[in-house]
């Protein structure tokens, strides 16, 4: 005999239940830590940073022995400090380009996208909350990176007078502009991600707007140095390498045409996901 089911017996769903963005948040925390290969990814980020710092600081020791330059020997100067402390930002950079298109672009691959945005109809927060995390994982990285970094080459820079004076305001700058660079850098790469839908070609299409366009600004072509100083890498960079001769953009100004970029790339990212099937 089949059981008839009363109202009663139904459960009901109230006409105004929906996703919050703090549950579409904790969904993409989650699916950003159920992949083991995060963190091996993102440690080793800040292992090849910190490496590459450790390599730099022994070469600046090395530069202050007249036996070893053949020469006059590099002076003290704690700038030294800053540029070996900053200096494997160039190579995490790349790593978490692949993080940031790989967080979308992994998605319309499995077709686990179709998923997400069933559940949430609206979409935009879907892409909200991924820059969320994307923006916080990027941030803490790049943050843990150049503290290592700084604390590992204090004590072999210190000797010769090349140490970082936490103490100097370019030195704090330059070294917040890492985190921060970087985190905007991932968010660029996620926007870039979700337009294209594609993981290789997102990440040839950032690496090449972020290493390749300042390579060929740098032709001595009018049209190409007059754009070169506003493009993504070139413009962030300036938070982190400061005030140099002949530059167009100051750092902070430098970071919110980076910012800009970013912005650019997530409004069209949004566009399309809203606009586009899944």
């Amino acid at each position: 005999m089949t059981a008839v089911a009363t109202p009663d017996s139904v459960a009901s769903v109230p006409t105004t239940a929906h996703v919050s963005f703090i549950h579409t948040l904790r969904s993409e925390w989650i699916k950003f830590l159920s992949v083991r290969s995060t963190a091996w990814v993102l440690a080793i980020s800040i292992l090849i940073m910190v490496g590459f710092s450790l390599m730099m600081a022994a070469g600046m020791t090395f530069a202050t022995d007249p036996e070893m330059t053949g020469g006059e020997p590099l002076p003290a100067d704690p700038s030294v400090g800053i540029m070996v402390a900053t200096f494997g930002y160039s190579i995490g950079q790349i790593v978490l380009v692949v993080l940031g298109v790989m967080r979308i672009s992994g998605e319309y691959a499995t077709g686990q996208i179709r998923s997400s945005l069933a559940a949430v109809p609206r979409r935009l927060p879907v892409l909200a909350a991924k820059a969320v995390v994307v923006a916080l994982a990027s941030f803490v990285v790049g943050l843990v990176a150049v503290a290592l970094a700084t604390l590992v080459t204090t004590p072999i820079l210190e000797p010769h007078g090349m140490a970082v004076d936490l103490s100097d305001g370019d030195a704090q700058r330059a070294l917040l502009g890492v985190p921060l660079y970087l985190m905007a850098i991932a968010l660029f790469s996620l926007g870039i991600g979700a337009m294209l839908r594609h993981t290789a070609g997102g990440i040839a299409a950032v690496i090449g707007v972020l290493m390749v366009l300042p390579i060929i600004g740098q032709i001595n072509l009018d049209i190409l140095q007059d754009i070169a100083p506003y493009l993504p890498s070139a413009a962030g960079e300036r938070l982190i390498t400061g005030d140099l001769a002949e530059t167009v953009l100051t750092p902070w100004q430098g970071y919110l045409v980076l910012l800009a970029w970013v912005a650019a790339a997530l409004i069209g990212a949004a566009v399309l996901l809203r606009r586009r099937d899944a």
